[in-house]
């Protein structure tokens, strides 16, 4: 059976594209044929005739199939705001998505779906990504910004996926801050906080290397190659 995980954040920004990249490369070593999709993205540019976003491109560029664009990113919105007001016009439809997964699922041993900003972001006007990973009934990935505050949201975080049914299978921690303060104290405080297994520390680049961060992780926790989907 086929399956995958979704990747959420703490907050925009986070590193979930890099984080996913980057579980894409470790997956892939063990054999497995991986696709990935990020269903809603603003801030798009106008590219070979149609609107593209640069998460969206990269995570088409990693996966073990090529696959055309719109199945990768079929909510793409030119302005660089939250997807219910960039996308008033054309409001994300979860059966769009859910189709376009099982297309993906299809194909491949396991999806990753990488969310747009953090667990309850707006994905339009009454849904969020909360409600588009119970759609899509997967296992979550929370990647945390290791940066001031960052306790408090990885906490928050962690509530709320733990409210909507969904399992927590793991988080990774991020390191955005090149010198912050009691880097290693915070890590460990969340990781006991959470109570889920740390699948991988990324340090602090200033150029990304995805093999190197496939490196950094331990997907053991999450079994042999990739779960089924919860459904």
């Amino acid at each position: 059976m086929t399956g995958g995980f979704f990747i959420t954040g703490t907050d925009t920004g986070v590193g979930k594209t890099c984080t996913a990249i980057a579980l894409m490369h470790a997956l892939q070593r063990q054999g497995k044929t991986v696709l990935a999709m990020k269903p809603v993205a603003a801030g798009c540019l106008m590219q070979e005739g149609g609107l593209k976003n640069d998460d969206a491109l990269a995570l088409q560029s990693h996966a073990s199939l090529p696959l055309p664009y719109p199945l990768i990113n079929p909510y793409a919105y030119a302005e660089p705001v939250s997807p219910h007001i960039a996308g008033a016009h054309n409001p994300v439809q979860l059966a769009v998505v859910t189709r376009q997964f099982a297309l993906l699922k299809s194909q491949s041993d396991c999806v990753l779906v990488e969310g747009a900003g953090g667990w309850f972001s707006p994905i339009n006007s009454g849904q969020s990504n909360a409600d588009l990973a119970a759609a899509l009934t997967l296992p979550v990935i929370l990647v945390v910004a290791i940066r001031l505050g960052c306790i408090n949201h990885a906490r928050l975080s962690q509530l709320a996926i733990n409210q909507s049914g969904l399992p927590l299978v793991g988080w990774i921690a991020v390191c955005t801050e090149p010198n912050m303060s009691y880097q290693q104290d915070n890590i460990a405080f969340i990781g006991a906080c959470l109570a889920v297994p740390l699948l991988g520390i990324f340090p602090y680049l200033s150029v990304v290397d995805f093999d190197f961060l496939a490196n950094q992780l331990d997907i053991s926790a999450l079994g042999i190659g990739c779960p089924p989907s919860i459904s």
